[in-house]
């Protein structure tokens, strides 16, 4: 008798007990171990986890319960405000230790899923899930949906490096803005070299020229330059280039992804075109002891040809009237891209093919006149440039100096065509030195680069300048702009050698890669600006219940009175 009331309450359970759990809670079940009743159990390193963050901490960290019953909450890829990883909360063994940044989002995709097939199938199938629900961790509590589950989030709009980046070449993350990878941990050194470093390449392969233009110019002979300055800096400037080419070829390899992202950045574009204007810089400037009297076509083809494939893409972009038309994503260092058409040209002039450099003059003038109007105008659908963004001013020197030079190879003079936009560089340069202020109060970085080659390219067309019209001005004018330039490159590349070996700060995180597609923290922006999304939802609701006419009316004020309120706020 003593056995009937366990025996009819083990059979009011029996129902309970077999009932058939949902599929994930059947799954998990499968893997844990025996009970004494036969029975399946989560593991307990599992509920222990979970009665952690729920009772311990009272933390809600983006679904980790689920994540916990999949498995055991590892893998999680997406990153808090602070901008360092989820698995500091993660389990990765007894002890519970850290885990370290995740820098896989950025790896080239080959790459990560080679590396991925080396893992044990049940880590690969739990432990690289992607979490599908982000619940708020800000003041009011609320949740809101992810935001994506892939955090690279490959296609950045334009105007959001605008307005979540800052500094020369856009490369500060504002303060209030977070991004997908730790900031107080130093990142892989691949992920923190940045395109803008063929700046320096630029620099030095344009002084190689300027120097051997000094050397062998008649009207610059009074200097008694001798050649062996030229061979040193040529000999500079190939070690530069090959070492800058080689380091980025083994980052496109290994973080493709981070290329990507730097090619959407609507100022680190431009220095695509970089590396084959200084290839193009080194073979110009080759010391004219060992330089052949006509270099073979085909260097010209091995170095044009892919820079004209990109011109092709951007110019397309800026045509086609898209988010990345040119009157959005303007800036400075836009004349990067139509200086190559002229430094193209001048090689083509160098190899005999003048109709082909002529193309290539046709083309850097057509889009260099829209760029310099676009840039002049400052329409209102521009992007507003940071005040920080000074130092690439002076790339409006470069465009105009390499054109006389062009225009001077391919015609064999420096005729009227050619003096007419040497004077409009000139112009240009003196309206930039009158103002020092424009150019003070900004820390050391690669940006400084963009300094040397304009100033070295109007001091080369200052020198051919000189050999035209040759007079005591001229050859003043050729000598003063010369030092300066010279000037300028030693002291920049003193300061590198000293950041990159002494003080080790010439290669800092790489923030501006690391920024989110949407801002995450609307609600910590300053001035309040967070608000305005709840106001819409507001107002949707509201618009829902007027007649048609009143509805477009509504919309229309609403949206004069959002833009009003960016004005004061900005």
């Amino acid at each position: 008798m003593a056995a009937e009331p366990s025996s009819s309450s083990a059979g009011q359970q029996t129902p309970d007990i077999r009932a058939a759990p949902p599929e994930d809670a059947r799954q998990t079940a499968m893997s844990g171990p025996l009970n004494v009743r036969g029975e399946r159990r989560p593991p307990p390193m599992q509920r222990a986890f979970s009665r952690q963050v729920s009772l311990g901490s009272g933390v809600t960290v983006l679904g980790m319960d689920r994540g916990a019953r999949n498995g055991g909450g590892r893998g999680q890829r997406a990153l808090p405000r602070s901008g360092r990883s989820l698995g500091v909360l993660n389990n990765s063994g007894a002890d519970g230790a850290a885990r370290r940044g995740d820098f896989s989002m950025f790896r080239t995709k080959s790459t990560l899923s080679k590396q991925n097939s080396l893992l044990p199938t049940r880590i690969r199938e739990s432990d690289l899930e992607m979490p599908t629900h982000v619940e708020d961790q800000s003041a009011g509590g609320g949740g809101r949906p992810a935001e994506d589950p892939n955090p690279l989030n490959k296609s950045v709009p334009a105007g959001r490096y605008f307005a979540a980046l800052r500094g020369p070449e856009l490369d500060e993350v504002r303060d209030y803005e977070d991004i997908l990878l730790p900031k107080d941990e130093v990142w892989p050194f691949l992920l923190r070299f940045p395109i803008g470093c063929f700046g320096v390449c630029l620099g030095l392969g344009s002084q190689a020229i300027l120097w051997g233009s000094l050397a062998a110019s008649p009207a610059m002979r009074f200097l008694h330059v001798t050649p062996m300055i030229n061979v040193a800096l040529w000999l500079l400037a190939v070690a530069v280039l090959v070492a800058t080419s080689v380091t980025y070829a083994l980052k496109c390899v290994f973080y493709f992804e981070a290329i990507r992202r730097e090619y959407f950045h609507p100022v680190r574009v431009n220095f695509f075109f970089a590396p084959w204007i200084a290839a193009m810089f080194v073979t110009i400037g080759l010391p004219h002891a060992y330089a052949p009297e006509r270099p073979h076509p085909a260097v010209w083809c091995a170095f044009v040809l892919p820079l004209f494939a990109l011109e092709l893409k951007i110019y397309g972009q800026w045509l086609s009237g898209g988010k990345r038309r040119l009157c959005k994503v303007a800036n400075p260092s836009s004349h990067l891209s139509v200086v190559g058409n002229f430094v193209g040209a001048i090689l083509a002039a160098r190899v005999g093919w003048a109709e082909a450099g002529k193309l290539l003059w046709a083309v850097g003038v057509a889009h260099y006149i829209v760029v310099f109007v676009t840039l002049y105008q400052r329409l209102p659908t521009n992007e507003a440039l940071p005040k920080e963004l000074h130092p690439v001013y002076s790339m409006f020197i470069a465009t105009p100096s390499a054109a006389s030079l062009a225009w001077a190879a391919i015609y064999g003079s420096f005729d009227a065509v050619a003096r007419t936009f040497f004077f409009m560089a000139i112009f240009l340069y003196l309206s930039l030195v009158v103002r020092i202020n424009f150019f003070r109060g900004f820390r050391f970085s690669l940006a400084w680069w963009s300094y040397t080659f304009p100033m070295t390219t109007a001091s080369l067309a200052t020198v051919k300048y000189a050999e035209a019209v040759p007079s005591f001005a001229s050859k003043a004018l050729a000598l003063s702009l010369s030092l300066m330039s010279t000037t300028m490159v030693s002291l920049l590349l003193i300061s590198t050698l000293l950041h990159a070996f002494v003080w080790r700060s010439l290669f800092p995180n790489d923030l501006a890669i690391a920024i989110t597609k949407d801002r995450q923290n609307a609600a910590m922006k300053p001035n309040g600006r967070g608000k305005k999304t709840s106001k819409r939802v507001h107002d949707i609701k509201r618009w829902a219940k007027q007649a048609p006419l009143s509805l477009v009316s509504s919309i229309t004020k609403s949206n004069s009175a959002d833009k009003e309120e960016e004005e004061k706020t900005d």
